[in-house]
């Protein structure tokens, strides 16, 4: 039988668009990389001057252009040759800000340096080790989240669990379990002078990072530990335990979340800020994060954790699951907030005991 024209002629053109918006996103994490879309934001500029902004060849920027132009970014006045980029597209593009969509174009380059690793997981099994990542990232995997906690840390994610800035203010013992290059324990120990705040993380290069940004800062209150998170056991339990999209991640997610359980002081809390998507499929089909959150997954979180001998929970393990395996740590009283970015939510979990 032959296919319904129908049909075929949409789903050709859906094709087109997902085949376009992989080459624009290679285009965008150039733009980024180079400062073509800080130069852009100057102003109206021919393709010679804004070569001339960012210290580039006009030839290369010029072809550039007309991908961004033809692909809806940068607006084009034939009359002059000249390129304006707009400012609220500019708002997108540029800035050290969590709207800024570079860091995630220049994260997708690096999942995409990879593939030939995944792709032989797929015939062969295993995983890829994280450190290949790292060895092929064009701007760092966690710039983006950088940006996410400058903006939202402290009053996006945290501002609405009950009690739980006056406590910091008042002083705590705060651990950020896979904290990364710990941005977001510096950003908490400067907000929060009174608590101290501990970083753990198992990737010795990050940690460095962590442990000279604290430096930069002159921070007193704040410390990191290449650690494993699954042998987690404190001398001393904390007040706060928080994971920033890192529990999908670890090698053994359900050992990770009772050690956190049992880590916490009688009346402590553990803060999980992860993504916001349903552990079933179809509950997902019409959420536009889903496909990106999916792709993620496939590309990093899977093949991380399956490097590491587990099963891989994925970053769309789902709410439902993620309320099960807290409930299975010991976790009884979760309650779930919105944050201000809808691929994500917050957990708010205490411990079992009064």
């Amino acid at each position: 039988m032959d296919p319904d024209p129908d049909r075929t002629r949409p789903f050709g053109e859906h094709l087109l668009g997902v085949l376009t918006g992989g080459v624009l996103t290679m285009l965008i994490g150039i733009g980024h990389r180079t400062g073509l879309f800080e130069a852009a934001a100057r102003g109206p500029a021919t393709s010679a001057e804004l070569a001339e902004r960012a210290g580039l060849h006009e030839r290369y920027v010029r072809e550039w252009l007309g991908g961004m132009v033809t692909g809806g970014i940068v607006e084009y006045d034939p009359a002059d040759e000249r390129y304006a980029l707009p400012a609220a597209h500019a708002a997108f593009l540029t800035g050290a800000t969590a709207h800024n969509v570079g860091p995630v174009a220049n994260s997708l380059g690096t999942l995409g340096s990879v593939l030939p690793q995944v792709e032989r997981c797929f015939r062969e099994g295993g995983g890829v080790p994280i450190a290949e990542y790292a060895a092929a990232s064009v701007g760092g995997l966690g710039e983006t989240w950088r940006h996410v906690y400058d903006e939202h840390l402290v009053d996006g994610f945290l501002a609405p669990v009950p009690g739980l800035l006056e406590r910091l203010r008042a002083g705590a013992r705060v651990l950020d379990l896979g904290c990364g290059t710990g941005h977001a324990v510096n950003v908490l120990a400067r907000e929060f002078p009174a608590s101290r705040f501990e970083g753990l993380d198992i990737a010795v290069d990050t940690i460095a990072e962590a442990g000279a940004e604290r430096a930069e800062l002159g921070l007193t209150n704040a410390a990191f530990a290449v650690a494993d998170a699954a042998d987690l056991s404190p001398a001393e339990p904390y007040d706060v335990i928080c994971a920033f999209d890192a529990i999908h991640d670890q090698a053994a997610p359900q050992d990770v979340l009772r050690r956190i359980h049992d880590a916490l002081a009688p009346d402590g809390v553990f803060v999980m800020v992860d993504t916001n998507f349903s552990s079933r499929l179809e509950n997902n089909a019409g959420d536009p994060h889903a496909p990106l959150a999916y792709g993620t997954s496939l590309l990093f979180c899977v093949p991380t954790a399956l490097a590491t001998g587990d099963t891989g929970l994925g970053a769309v393990w789902g709410r439902e699951r993620a309320r099960e395996m807290l409930a299975a740590a010991g976790f009884t009283d979760v309650r779930v907030y919105a944050t201000p970015r809808p691929q994500n939510c917050t957990y708010v979990c205490r411990r079992d005991e009064p």
